[in-house]
């Protein structure tokens, strides 16, 4: 009797315990999504203003070639520390994994040359893209790429769109076709081309970008739902690619002037802040990324948009006009929009999002990862 009435004493003491320890977690993870904002949103902007800013400088330049190798280096070595931490330092099983990984399963580690060759070109197409248009029309006109990886969505993966999310991509074209109209007629142009900067240049580039990134992004999501390789390990190989391919265009490209000047010509405090950035930015959002939604990621991309409209016109001069800020507000509004769950979805999201969450949040951040890592 006695036992049995300690246990009716305990049971709702722990009930309470439950309710604030839940309380807690939760008002963590509140916190935690609005870290997760403030990441995203300096991530999105610093590195397209970071590489407009270093590209437009006086004085000799950097080689975007060499820039995109280190960048694929340090990928290769933060996912190599990150593997062997999973392995807790135990070497020979980490060489024995990446020997299944890349050697044994030879025929696997092929099909990621083609994502890589796309990854690598699109890479040096941002360079080329950011060094030729204003930092805010390049950030508009780059959410293309939501159009293109949707579009081969729904074409290589059967895909469904809601209405909405149709509706978001009209918008959204609408929204970077408005920019660009402005754009060409307008100051900036005029601006771009007493600065030696080709405005014809860095739209082909940015076009060429975005679908590059929405056929890569969905490729790599069909080869990863199909196998059981770690989305770290993924990177690696892909990574092994990127970094032989884009030796391969740095020769073809730049490869008397390295040969003759170093490869690290031009390398300053600031060049190497943009290729950390760029490096280590969508591991960094990846890993705080799981604490947000969708809508949470939709916002932060939309609201980098602005900041880097406003930080434009204090450091480069950018004009914004009313044309503009229609265009701007539509592509914004689109990307918020098409961040929104589907509304048959709601209660199969919570649900799934709490299962997740009781993993460890894994499947959520490894969804996430592939777009943020290598879609940049």
């Amino acid at each position: 009797m006695m036992m049995a009435a300690a246990a009716v004493n305990e049971s709702p003491n722990r009930s309470t315990e439950d309710k604030t320890s839940t309380r807690r977690q939760n008002e963590v993870n509140r916190k935690l999504k609005y870290i997760s904002l403030a990441i995203l949103v300096i991530q999105n902007a610093s590195l397209i203003l970071s590489i407009r800013y270093v590209r437009t400088l006086p004085g000799d330049h950097f080689y975007t070639t060499s820039a995109v190798v280190m960048a694929e280096v340090l990928k290769v070595s933060t996912c190599v520390v990150i593997i062997l931490i999973q392995k807790r330092g135990n070497v020979k099983s980490f060489v024995s994994l990446l020997y299944d990984s890349i050697v044994v399963q030879y025929l696997d580690t092929l099909k990621l040359a083609v994502p890589s060759l796309i990854y690598t070109l699109q890479n040096n197409l941002q360079y080329v893209a950011i060094s030729n248009l204003p930092a805010a029309t390049f950030q508009v006109t780059y959410q293309l790429k939501i159009l293109t990886t949707a579009l081969f969505s729904v074409l290589m993966l059967r895909k469904s769109l809601s209405k909405i999310q149709w509706i978001s991509l009209v918008l959204l074209f609408a929204g970077v076709a408005i920019v660009q109209v402005e754009q060409e007629g307008g100051k900036q142009k005029e601006a771009l081309t007493s600065t030696n900067q080709n405005y014809f240049k860095g739209l082909v580039s940015v076009i060429i970008s975005c679908l590059s990134s929405g056929f890569a992004g969905v490729y790599f999501e069909k080869i990863l739902k199909g196998s059981s390789a770690s989305v770290w390990m993924r990177n690696i190989q892909l990574g092994i690619f990127g970094t032989v391919l884009g030796l391969l265009g740095m020769w073809w490209n730049d490869g008397a002037a390295i040969a003759e000047k170093g490869f690290l010509f031009g390398y300053t405090p600031m060049v190497w802040g943009v290729i950390f950035n760029q490096a280590f930015g969508g591991l960094l959002v990846a890993v705080v990324v799981k604490y947000a939604d969708n809508i949470l990621k939709g916002f932060a991309t939309s609201f980098s948009i602005i900041v880097s409209t406003i930080t434009s016109v204090y450091l480069f001069g950018f004009h914004v006009d009313l044309i503009f800020t229609l265009g701007a507000g539509l592509v914004i509004g689109a990307v918020y929009m098409y961040s929104l769950p589907k509304p048959n979805a709601s209660t199969s999201s919570t649900s799934t999002s709490s299962s997740s969450h009781s993993e460890g949040g894994d499947s959520e951040l490894e969804a996430f990862l592939p777009k943020s890592v290598l879609v940049k």
